[in-house]
């Protein structure tokens, strides 16, 4: 890759921008100056700007976080802080979330540069399942869980919600499977039988779960069996 491009893409600057800090005497390459912004990196050399070390990215990056309230999904936000404030990684710009999360829902949140894994996720084709853990304000009746395996009469929609597979764990406290990602669906699903979320957890997207060990505002890269789960049948 030339140095110019390198350097835009690490530091989310323009070409211009990055040949005119090259330039400028502002990068060195094994800690040599350069100059010259059609230098071509190899996947070898330490690349530094103002004396801080960039790394060189080979292949797509693939992580998980557990969401905090308060932050949105996207990258670039005028209004609310996003979540790649807490994703400390070279370019994290370039990442983005496959599959949000709204504001004030909390849990798994799958970050990627890979556009054609996240489609894998997002896709109403792929049928990629989605488990919340959702707190109510009322209690729940066991006819319910026939209901949703049925399908849902969402407002303004025509057609049912696919088979959403719904598990009752105390009075308000209920587990909820489901494999589309219309707007606001878990938030519209209850709605639509006279109840409301109070609290909404996602603790699964695929067969990749949540890991146990991570506290609000943390993550930490997907191994790579999880990564080759996308796409593939939850078992």
């Amino acid at each position: 890759m030339r140095l110019d491009k390198f350097l835009s893409h690490q530091l989310g600057i323009s070409r211009a921008i990055a040949c005119r800090e090259i330039r400028g005497s502002n990068v060195t390459v094994d800690g040599e100056v350069v100059k010259d912004s059609a230098f071509k990196l190899k996947p070898e050399h330490q690349v530094a700007y103002d004396g801080t070390p960039l790394a060189q990215q080979h292949g797509p990056r693939y992580f998980m976080l557990n969401k905090p309230q308060g932050y949105v999904c996207s990258t670039d936000d005028p209004d609310h802080p996003t979540i790649l404030y807490f994703i400390d990684e070279p370019a994290a710009h370039k990442l983005h979330a496959a599959g949000r999360l709204d504001i004030d829902t909390t849990g798994l949140v799958l970050l990627t540069d890979d556009g054609q894994w996240s489609h894998r996720i997002t896709s109403p084709r792929h049928h990629c399942s989605k488990t919340y853990r959702v707190t109510l304000e009322s209690p729940v009746d066991e006819a319910l869980v026939s209901v949703f395996a049925d399908g849902i009469q969402l407002h303004n929609e025509k057609d049912l919600t696919k088979p959403a597979v719904l598990e009752i764990l105390g009075p308000t406290d209920v587990r909820l499977t489901i494999s589309e990602g219309r707007y606001h669906q878990v938030k519209r699903m209850f709605a639509a039988v006279g109840n409301h979320v109070e609290a909404l957890h996602r603790e699964r997207i695929g067969s990749i779960e949540l890991d146990n060990n991570l506290g609000e505002g943390e993550y930490r890269p997907l191994t790579a069996d999880e990564v080759a789960s996308i796409g593939l049948p939850v078992t």
